[in-house]
């Protein structure tokens, strides 16, 4: 892991630094070289070698399947590997393997050795099932967590966009008349050599558990990673979003060809703009995650993805009925048709919406999987995915057998993406609570942190806030990088919208001791087990939001806390906290009515998208404090 002024200010600045950018070249040229030789073997079927035992009508399926089937057969071998060796070593000895599989594909390509070039198919396949564990797994070893956001989205656009050059020039290069395969051969030799080469600089990354013992059963192993996996159950989960994903894009894939000469009336340039536009927009999404999450794995954006994908593909299915026929089939034509405009951007921005749904959850299940089972973790991800795309091209097939037309399948799939998105959400309400926070502060506020870095990346902590307004709790779950459970006053449950989300959130509810005592003590239990457990919890120790805006007096269950803790040996630091500029807010209980201090009644009472602010200071010994001392730290930030 790099040293903190090592971090990268932006994630393109990443591309300027040797942890990230032999890496990320590496993956760029593989994924092209994969893309580019499988388009163009695909051509060479369908237009100009005819072979019996693989009729040009259904060459791209059995091209597509044969590339898969080594992810549904070795993905748990390749994250065994993974986690045992050295990751730089890996991807040479992988990137070795891609250069003689590119040799002879070269001579395939100048025999039209149409048997041997399918076999290179199923190489290549393992090539990409041994280097996926291996490309997710190496980027939280090297990057921060404030980095692994922008890093994904650098990963998730160079793929994408390697893709569709692999396509566009596979293409090309076949259409060169006589010589179009030998020049494909070649080509594709020497992107393996130049993937080698920038293989050599990738930075040692050691084994997190040389130890493992490798098994030689895949079935077994694949079970064993699954098992892992739902170890964590938000990881589990994300996992299962991230396949969806996978199934959710196939869909649109394999069906471009179709759309664009059945529905939009054009010709293979139109299908190829499709793809453009698709991965254009996945690649925009996938950059924005790190901007829209302040630099930090922000999940509050997979619901927000989620919401954009099922509604620009409602509207596309709209967009795309009765579209006027072009005056010809080719691509000057069909951009010359205005209502052609609104079907690109609709594709546009769904992919954009797939871009922001995939690249949190794949960086939430890098920093939260345990780092010595993280690759098998992602091998049984790839699984995963293969096995959603096999079960997409199933879907869209029998959807096309019943007579469906390809924007009626478009209609299907967004509809049933609504239904899978409330499913994984429900069962990992943190995305929700995410989302939630999110808005708040981005449309109802403008929020900013400072000293974020105080909050600690791992183990148990203690955070202690002024508490000013009925969403203060929302406030410091935004500025966290990590899930906070909060000691709240019961009386704060029985707000209708607000009690239902911090049942959501498993606040803890905590009474006067006098009044329930029973409520009481089963809240520092639950305190003291969220402490246990290594996870951080958040105290308002006022006990009551300020009627005046002025800090009021601390009240000593922190410090019972604290003091319990340390009895069983937890060193717990606590993080002092300030919010600025809250009191006065629609949230805050400024407004007296009937000579009480009521909020919520006066919408626009700062108008829109106010300043509010969370200073953070460094951590406290949680073993020496008093509650004035505690006071005196917040009265500092909140001064500031």
């Amino acid at each position: 892991m790099p040293s903190p002024h090592q971090e990268a200010s932006n994630q393109f600045a990443l591309l300027g630094q040797r942890r990230f950018a032999p890496f990320f070249a590496t993956l760029f040229l593989g994924a092209a070289n994969d893309n580019l030789f499988k388009f163009a073997f695909t051509v060479l079927l369908t237009y100009q070698l005819q072979v019996e035992w693989l009729p040009p009508r259904t060459a791209g399926l059995w091209i597509g399947a044969v590339f898969i089937a080594p992810f549904v057969l070795f993905s748990a071998s390749s994250g065994q590997l993974a986690d045992k060796f050295d990751k730089a070593q890996l991807i040479r000895g992988v990137k070795n393997l891609e250069v003689a599989i590119m040799a002879l594909a070269a001579w395939g390509f100048a025999r039209h050795a149409a048997g041997l070039l399918l076999a290179c198919v199923f190489l290549m396949g393992l090539h990409s099932t041994l280097f996926g564990p291996v490309k997710y797994a190496y980027l939280p070893a090297h990057l921060h967590e404030r980095e692994l956001t922008g890093g994904n989205g650098m990963v998730e656009t160079g793929t994408f966009l390697a893709i569709l050059l692999g396509n566009l020039a596979g293409g090309l290069l076949m259409a060169v008349p006589a010589t179009g395969a030998r020049q494909v051969g070649w080509v594709c030799l020497a992107l393996a050599l130049l993937g080698r080469a920038a293989a050599w600089r990738i930075p040692a990354t050691p084994p997190t558990d040389p130890a493992l013992r490798l098994s030689a059963n895949p079935i077994a192993e694949t079970w064993r990673n699954l098992r892992l996996a739902h170890g964590n159950l938000v990881v589990f989960r994300s996992l299962l979003g991230i396949s969806w994903m996978w199934f959710f894009g196939a869909v649109f894939l394999s069906q471009f060809p179709g759309f664009a000469r059945e529905v939009l009336h054009g010709d293979v340039q139109v299908a190829s703009l499709l793809l453009v536009v698709f991965s254009v927009g996945l690649g925009a999404g996938s950059l924005l995650c790190e901007s829209l999450g302040r630099h930090h794995v922000e999940i509050g954006l997979v619901p927000l993805g989620a919401l954009g994908m099922s509604l620009f593909t409602i509207d596309l299915y709209f967009a795309s009925r009765s579209l006027p026929l072009p005056s010809g089939p080719g691509l000057r034509e069909f951009l010359a048709g205005p209502a052609n405009w609104r079907v690109m951007a609709d594709l546009g921005l769904l992919s954009l919406c797939a871009g922001l749904y995939s690249v949190p959850m794949y960086a939430l299940v890098q920093l939260r999987a345990q780092p010595s089972h993280r690759a098998r973790i992602i091998a049984a991800n790839n699984m995963l995915n293969a096995l959603f795309m096999v079960a997409s091209a199933v879907f869209a097939s029998c959807l096309l057998g019943l007579g469906w037309s390809v924007p009626r399948v478009f209609l299907a799939t967004g509809v049933v993406n609504v239904a899978v998105a409330a499913y994984i959400f429900l069962l990992v309400p943190e995305y929700l609570l995410r989302f939630f926070a999110w808005v708040l502060t981005h449309l109802v506020y403008r929020f900013r942190v400072q000293g974020a870095a105080a909050i600690p990346a791992s183990g148990p902590a203690v955070l202690v806030c002024n508490h000013v307004s009925f969403v203060d709790a929302v406030l410091l779950m935004a500025a966290s990088p990590r899930p906070v459970r909060f000691l709240m006053d019961h009386e704060i449950f029985r707000i209708p919208l607000l009690g239902w989300l911090f049942r959501l959130a498993r606040a803890i509810p905590v009474a006067p001791r006098e009044r329930q005592p029973q409520v009481y003590e089963a809240a520092f239990e639950q305190a003291l087990h969220t402490l246990r457990d290594g996870d951080l919890l958040a105290i308002f120790p006022e006990g009551a939001i300020t009627r005046d805006g002025r800090l009021q007096e601390f009240k000593p269950g922190v410090l019972r806390i604290l003091e319990r803790a340390q009895s069983e040996g937890l060193a717990v630091p606590v993080v002092p906290m300030a919010l600025t500029h809250m009191w006065g807010s629609f949230f805050s209980r400024i407004e007296v009515r009937q000579g009480r201090n009521v909020a919520m009644v006066r919408p626009l009472r700062r108008g829109c998208l106010n300043r509010v602010g969370l200073r953070v200071g460094e951590p406290l010994p949680g073993g020496q404090l008093s509650c004035q001392t505690l006071r005196d730290a917040v009265q500092r930030l909140a001064q500031a």
